[in-house]
């Protein structure tokens, strides 16, 4: 079977491995159709391994060279021995991160803040950007019928961000700043209008994300941080003054960072999606005579899935928006990763097709 495999910084081969014949008594075989490129993906080709190791980990002995892609959904080809709530035909998404039912953070859910779980396409043997992958029956999660294989892609970025607005505290009828215009802060503006915000604002640089953010008809603000002082609008839009009620940084840049610590009001929340390796100056001072929290989001319960599912059926989450391209699992790099990876880039989510 063909598979995108990552072996160093910028050498990512499409190779033809054995399709998978054995399965544990609580795993599946999944017949993979579409993975969305996440920025993580990015991240590893671009500047990696960051995540990917040449250690085994210790919960599935995944090391280098590693099949990537975590974003993406199949239908079920066979399952294991000990396997009852999936069958043969079952179509499904996959929720990426696996890890022993023990321990503080596995009886949690939050295997991903763990030291002994895996990740599908980082940390796991296997991924989405391949035809076929193997994975534990727990992070499979039957499809509804309404849902198709391309909104099945996006229900992990989608998860990302419903996270992020959740820890934001955002309520009904508030204020919120989302800075990044990419995926994900496209689908945090979604999922802000889901949470019922009564102002969503939108820090983005790049005039063609902003534009087709506010092509997906949600009542938002955009704003271009380059030519605008950022804080001053707010002040200037939101009740006495004060700014948001919170933000969330889904671009992973300095600037941005200091443009939500500053855009909330006293009492506010920042949640930090983007990563980052970048020095950031703030005050404590600030941070403490506001009583501003910071906040860090990098995944979600692995519980979600349902929740998303629901949201997105509901037209709550049209997530299926934001695909612009779908392409064959041969063009990877050249058709996904060199033109997300584009400072200038007008695309905003591709998704590769498994079976192609």
């Amino acid at each position: 079977m063909k598979a995108a495999r990552f072996y160093a910084r910028e050498d990512v081969r499409i190779d033809d491995i054995p399709k998978p014949d054995e399965l544990g008594p609580d795993e599946v075989l999944v017949r993979n159709r579409y993975c969305g490129i996440c920025g993580t993906d990015l991240h590893e080709y671009a500047a990696g391994p960051i995540f990917i190791s040449s250690t085994p980990n210790i919960f599935s002995g995944a090391s280098l060279p590693q099949i990537l892609g975590h974003e993406f959904g199949g239908q079920i080809e066979a399952v294991g021995q000990d396997v009852r709530h999936l069958h043969p035909g079952d179509r499904v998404a996959i929720q990426p991160h696996m890890g022993p039912a023990d321990g503080y953070f596995g009886t949690r859910g939050l295997h991903f803040l763990g030291t002994r779980g895996a990740a599908t396409g980082l940390t796991w043997p296997w991924g989405g950007f391949a035809e076929y992958a193997v994975m534990k029956a727990c992070a499979t999660i039957r499809l509804p019928p309404g849902l198709s294989f391309e909104q099945a892609a996006m229900v992990e970025p989608a998860a990302v961000a419903v996270t992020a607005v959740d820890r934001s505290g955002l309520e009904p009828g508030g204020s919120i700043l989302i800075t990044g215009g990419g995926p994900i802060g496209a689908l945090t503006v979604m999922a802000a209008h889901a949470a019922g915000a009564g102002q969503i604002f939108l820090s983005e640089p790049n005039a063609a994300r902003r534009k087709r953010v506010e092509a997906l008809g949600l009542p938002v603000i955009t704003i271009d941080p380059t030519g605008t002082d950022v804080k001053a609008i707010l002040n200037d839009k939101t009740f006495e003054g004060l700014g948001c009620d919170a933000a969330i940084e889904c671009a992973g840049n300095p600037r941005a960072i200091t443009d939500c610590v500053a855009a909330v009001r006293p009492q506010g929340t920042v949640v930090l999606i983007g990563l980052t390796n970048a020095k950031v100056e703030l005050s404590p001072f600030d941070l403490i005579v506001r009583d501003v929290r910071v906040q860090g989001s990098l995944c979600y319960p692995t519980t979600l899935w349902p929740r998303i599912y629901a949201m997105i059926e509901s037209g709550k989450l049209p997530v299926a928006r934001l695909i612009d391209a779908i392409i064959p699992l041969k063009d990877l790099v050249e058709g996904g990763f060199k033109p997300l990876l584009d400072p200038a880039g007008t695309k905003m989510k591709i998704l590769v097709d498994a079976t192609n």
